[in-house]
């Protein structure tokens, strides 16, 4: 919708609502816990010993059911806290983003792995490393870059990550970190192959999660009248940068990058080439592009550079440093 020549944004980032609705009987909290431990327990009972079988659909459910109504039991005895309603439940469509990002993200780590000959199983693996290292890493990014004066004085709101503030810089350092840990407890890989094979899949799911945050009207542009500028309703009637939707693009122009050298490569790319080209490319362009941004540290406000640019100066300088010393690009 047109406003004064401007895009105007204020879709209502829930997609749907579901009621909230009442629980013929309480659950114990305690016991939804200790139900998905039996269930953990009874899979490594049931796990095929060859990786190509699967367990008989009857087992798996059998445990699902048994486990949840077991580890109930007990604390019909022992007094637990308990749920007795579920909702008003709305997914929201920067959850949907996030969905999206680790599904696609997840799609071309198979099809790399399987190109390398390794397993599912290790990628399996990978993607909870990688998914642990990406929520820890974004969330105290947000609370040591941005915010941390306010989360010294109430450290008990850092885990409360569904209240907002994650932040892109903290989860790259997470998810170095990840690798890192990954490649040390897997034999046969290193840090800089396994990298490679993980930053296509930050590229793609970077680029949903800023169409995420478009959905939310968050991580604005500062005010300007150029065409393409969009008011975000929710934040005030002023004509931004669409700044989320410039990274969207860069991520997606970093994908197309890392898959031309992937596929020039014949699928064996030089160990670094890929993760070096991506910190390069993609935080060289958030660099630029952090000038289109209202600035998310206070501290800041004024300053030539804003804290986005500060971090991504050292990630850029060690991309740089893996393509000068690391890549061999003639093997």
């Amino acid at each position: 919708m047109n406003n004064s020549d401007h895009f105007t944004w204020e879709l209502d980032p829930v997609i749907f609502t579901i009621p909230e609705f009442n629980l013929p009987f309480p659950l114990s909290i305690y016991g939804i816990i200790l139900g998905f431990i039996l269930i953990y327990f009874g899979f490594q009972q049931i796990k095929p010993k060859s990786s190509k079988e699967e367990p008989e659909g009857w087992k798996v459910w059998g445990i699902i059911l048994g486990s949840l109504v077991l580890s109930q039991l007990p604390f019909l005895i022992i007094s637990s806290p308990t749920i007795s309603s579920i909702g008003p439940i709305q997914p929201r469509w920067y959850g949907l983003m996030w969905v999206a990002a680790f599904v696609s993200g997840y799609m071309i780590g198979l099809k790399m792995f399987r190109d390398a000959g390794r397993t599912v199983e290790e990628l399996d693996r990978l993607l909870m490393y990688v998914l642990v290292g990406t929520i820890i890493g974004a969330r105290l990014g947000h609370v040591f870059f941005y915010e941390a004066d306010f989360y010294l004085r109430n450290v008990h709101l850092i885990p409360q990550v569904w209240t907002g503030g994650l932040a892109s810089h903290g989860a790259a350092i997470g998810i170095i970190i990840a690798m890192y840990l990954f490649a040390n407890k897997t034999h046969g890989l290193n840090f800089l192959w396994v990298a490679d094979r993980v930053v296509p899949g930050v590229a793609i799911g970077g680029m949903f999660i800023r169409i995420g945050n478009f959905f939310n009207s968050e991580i604005i542009g500062v005010p300007t009248e150029v065409p393409w500028a969009v008011v975000f309703t929710k934040v005030d009637m002023l004509p931004r940068h669409p700044s989320m939707l410039y990274e969207a693009i860069l991520c997606l122009f970093v994908l197309i990058l890392l898959v031309w050298i992937y596929k020039k490569y014949d699928s064996k790319p030089p160990e670094g080439s890929l993760f070096a080209t991506f910190l390069i490319a993609l935080f060289g362009g958030r660099f630029f592009l952090e000038f289109t941004k209202q600035t998310l540290a206070d501290f800041l406000e004024g300053a030539f550079l804003d804290m986005g640019q500060l971090l991504s100066i050292p990630l850029v300088l060690i991309g740089i440093w893996i393509l000068w010393k690391k890549v061999n690009w003639k093997k």
